[in-house]
């Protein structure tokens, strides 16, 4: 038994040593993996490119997981030209896993597709798959997180029908990542970096389908993970029903906190993705644009210093946005105790989204609300390409309809607010552009 004890650790060592010597030469030959972000609205797709995404993914009501995307066909259409102008991919999301009678469908589909013209096609269903590359041969495939992908074996049988791209399961830990990177080097392969976790494997879980009647894998998940629930023992001979006392950590029995892998990083840069994926298929564009501002500023700055790369102030910028608190999930394998959150479902985030810029003169910026705005309120804008804010203390408010003077203005009704150029430092002004975001201090 020593022998075999002795060589166990022998392998292990010799496994260790080689992932070592072939990250170390991963690490010299480091190319930065594309940022892809989501593109539910015609502003998400703008905040996305303005802030640094170098792809975006969208989809159509009823062709996808972004069945209740709040985007047409012609603002995807708008929100292509611009990202190809800018010289940004969009990937078309085409998800859903078809039924018989959808397939009759797909005439009209494939007139979409040709219209919208993207870059890839979302797919998960091998029915949709094989359908694609009868009637868009030259259509590059992703193959979908709903595919629930956990393994170098699964990449290899989606590689050879036909993908050039494999998003890999939230599930998967970055030591398995490695080795699947190891083994399927000629196929991309992308991974989740920031948003929300499912309780269930990606969109499989059928909660939402019973109760509500809204299916997950059309994005009508009513997220019932996330609701409060009281737990009843019932005694089957006599009928009677006892509540059960909550115990110190609440209710929320499902409720995960959101994914985050900032924190790893350069972990996460060094092993090889080939695209970082930000989930938010029905996501503001304030949170669009400001994770896609933190992963940009966080990728650029490691890629100018690896080694001394330091994720917190980035870490800083990801916790204005709400959140239930965030965890790194399957990163280390199985999730650790602390990545949920049983005491409530609500934000922890101490800011609210304030604005967005939609005007901007020589004289003055015009900041559309979204949250309620006081005299003596302090805000601060988010510029593209910086890691600096423009921090502005409001002395009064200008209601920009009116030109008068408000104690404070309510979001909604377009209302809006007028910030002259003299309350902003001249040395960040020409920074400031339309579709800049604001927040404030709740």
């Amino acid at each position: 038994m020593p022998t075999l004890k002795a060589s166990k650790k022998f392998i292990i060592y010799k496994i260790n040593l080689e992932n070592a010597v072939w990250l170390a030469s991963i690490k010299l030959m480091i190319k930065l993996p594309e940022l892809l972000a989501p593109g539910g609205t015609l502003d998400a797709f703008k905040t996305a490119i303005l802030y640094g995404a170098d792809a975006i993914y969208a989809g159509l009501p009823g062709f996808s997981m972004r069945a209740r995307a709040k985007i047409t066909t012609e603002e995807v259409k708008t929100g292509i030209e611009l990202a190809h102008a800018a010289g940004k991919k969009v990937y078309l999301a085409f998800n859903l896993f078809a039924h018989d009678n959808e397939f009759a469908n797909m005439p009209r589909v494939s007139e979409i597709i040709r219209y919208l013209n993207p870059d890839a096609l979302i797919v998960s269903d091998p029915g949709v798959l094989m359908w694609v590359r009868e009637n868009h041969s030259n259509m590059p495939i992703h193959i979908s997180t709903q595919a629930n992908i956990c393994s170098a074996a699964s990449v290899k049988f989606w590689q050879k029908a036909g993908a050039s791209l494999c998003v890999l399961a939230r599930e998967v830990s970055h030591k398995e990542f490695i080795s699947i990177r190891k083994a399927c080097p000629d196929i991309k392969l992308e991974i989740f970096v920031h948003g929300a976790m499912c309780m269930s494997y990606s969109g499989r879980c059928l909660l939402s389908n019973f109760i509500t009647g809204r299916p997950a894998n059309r994005g009508a998940c009513a997220q019932l993970c996330r609701w409060k629930y009281d737990v009843i023992l019932r005694e089957c001979e006599t009928g009677i029903e006892m509540p059960i006392s909550e115990d110190e950590r609440g209710a929320y029995i499902m409720n995960s906190k959101d994914l985050c892998l900032m924190p790893r990083l350069a972990e996460v840069l060094e092993s090889g993705p080939d695209s970082l994926k930000i989930e938010g298929r029905n996501r503001s564009e304030y949170y669009v644009g400001s994770v896609v501002h933190a992963y940009r500023c966080a990728i650029d700055d490691y890629a100018q210093d690896p080694e001394h790369f330091n994720p917190d102030k980035y870490m800083d910028m990801l916790n204005v946005l709400e959140s239930r608190g965030y965890t790194t999930a399957f990163f280390d394998g199985p999730v650790p105790p602390d990545a949920h959150n049983y005491k409530s479902a609500r934000s922890l985030s101490e800011y609210h989204a304030a604005g967005v810029v939609v005007a901007k003169s020589d004289t003055e910026i015009t900041l559309e609300l979204r949250n309620e705005i006081r005299a003596g309120n302090e805000i601060f804008l988010v510029l593209p390409n910086s890691v600096n804010n423009v921090n502005i203390k409001l002395p009064r408010i200008i209601d920009a309809k009116t030109r008068h003077d408000l104690p404070k203005l309510s979001a909604g009704q377009n209302n809006a607010i007028i910030i002259p150029r003299a309350w902003v430092t001249n040395d960040t002004w020409d920074k400031i552009s339309p579709l800049v975001l604001a927040y404030k201090h709740k």
